[in-house]
């Protein structure tokens, strides 16, 4: 259980940062990617762009291969996976408790109308 809550976290920790949630963006429309065309649209030096890369790597959710003097980027969906199971848990944990609640409220009588005194 530790391990699957450390994992969750590094997803997490890796999908709570604008930049890294665009790469994974890309990589999800666009399938395997070269760093420096990962990189582009950013408005961040290369160095700073590959710490975002690394929390990514580290996290599971991308892996690159280098072929030459071309790093590529590649997505792994076990991680995405992995946050929409827990997330999907949690929100059948959550639908219960409201649908428990809206049982409740439904079976309240009605209260009595009350005349603000016109007429």
């Amino acid at each position: 259980m530790a391990n699957h809550s450390q994992t969750l976290d590094r997803t997490f920790h890796a999908l709570s940062d604008p930049t890294r949630r665009a790469v994974v963006e890309s990589l999800s429309d666009h399938g395997e990617s070269s760093v420096t065309a990962l990189a582009a649209p950013f408005p961040i030096g290369l160095p700073t762009f590959l710490k975002h890369l690394r929390v990514l790597e580290d996290s599971g959710l991308v892996t690159t291969t280098k072929t030459g003097r071309t790093r590529m980027c590649r997505l792994r969906p076990r991680p995405l996976g992995d946050v929409e199971t827990w997330l999907s848990t949690r929100r059948r944990s959550v639908d219960a408790q409201l649908d428990a609640f809206s049982a409740y409220v439904e079976s309240i009588p009605n209260p009595p109308e009350v005349s603000h005194g016109k007429p």
